[in-house]
């Protein structure tokens, strides 16, 4: 009987990292600058590996080839999808990222489209989001005479909010933030400016002008969102987004929530509370903050019991 994937994160040390991934969420931490929990990934910079059931100890880039049945027989050559929890201690450096047709054919990867649920935020906690140039000959001058206050688009947030963020959107997560993002399985990122910040050994960090000129959207436009809410009891599904590369869901578990699959499988990731999932008649896992797990192909519908926040997604209309 198909059963669920329960996954190890992998962490990441960044320069604007932190400790809330072990205070917050009570992962064991080797660093004090931890930014990143690679939640559900079989990217080569970080693969999780599943802890329990039949494929325990596999790691999911493995399964993803030796196990196809597992996805529904996906026709990509790659686990398509990436969960992250980020940790903004201090600010990222502001970036963009190519679409698939840059990535594959500059960097052999995939290009990089992204979304962010804010699970925190502090007061007066920002991001950068798009820019206010209006031709590429704009940008190039105002990124070469470092008119940033200028050029780049600051926006507050809250806990709670949601950003789509396509391949060719500058961003920035700002300090005092955590995410969970979900993303397309790629590391791509060009580096547009970094505060001119050092690392310990007095070393900054390598820009990436040419390739951000070369990717960046102009002008920005905000991505139209239609969210949805669809309420069951005191229980209820956000859609956030339904895109060709993921939708992501937000399940707010308040007592009893049934899910019914529209994938061949399904990402998830408690991010608040405590509870149950369900499948069948004999089928009962614990669930608590911090879990991560894949719902398999072969599981139609479940069962979420308990007082807890999910994070959901599958794979979008090009991943089918």
């Amino acid at each position: 009987m198909a059963e669920p994937l329960f996954l190890k994160p992998v962490f990441q040390e960044k320069i604007w990292g932190g400790e809330k991934l072990s205070t917050e969420f009570g992962y064991e931490l080797t660093s004090k600058m931890i930014g990143e929990c690679w939640a559900i990934s079989a990217h080569p910079h970080g693969v999780c590996t599943v802890k329990n059931g039949d494929f325990k100890g596999e790691k999911l880039d493995d399964l993803w080839k030796k196990h196809p049945e597992l996805f529904g027989n996906p026709k990509e050559d790659v686990f398509p999808l990436l969960t992250k929890i980020l940790d903004a201690e201090d600010d990222l450096s502001v970036q963009v990222h190519p679409d698939d047709f840059y990535g594959l054919s500059h960097e052999g990867e995939l290009g990089k489209t992204e979304c962010w649920y804010i699970i925190s935020a502090e007061p007066g906690a920002e991001i950068i989001y798009g820019h206010h140039a209006k031709s590429k000959e704009e940008l190039k001058k105002m990124i070469d005479s470092g008119e940033w206050n200028q050029l780049l688009r600051r926006i507050p947030v809250k806990k709670g909010d949601f950003f789509y963020v396509p391949s060719g959107t500058i961003h920035a997560i700002g300090s005092g933030i955590m995410i969970l993002e979900t993303q397309q399985s790629s590391d791509t990122t060009y580096r547009v400016y970094d505060y001119d910040r050092a690392d310990d050994n007095g070393n900054t960090r390598e820009l990436h002008i040419q390739q951000s000129l070369d990717v960046t959207t102009i002008p920005h436009i905000d991505p139209k969102l239609e969210i949805t809410q669809l309420n069951e009891n005191q229980s209820s599904v956000t859609t956030f987004i339904e895109s060709d590369y993921f939708d992501v869901f937000e399940w707010n578990v308040d007592g009893i929530l049934d899910i019914k699959s529209h994938a061949p499988y399904t990402l998830a990731s408690v991010i608040e509370g405590f509870g149950y999932l369900k499948i069948g008649a004999n089928q009962t896992y614990e669930l608590s903050k911090g879990m991560h797990f894949i719902i398999p192909n072969g599981i139609d519908t479940w069962v979420l019991e308990g007082d807890m926040d999910i994070i959901a997604s599958e794979p979008g209309k090009k991943n089918r």
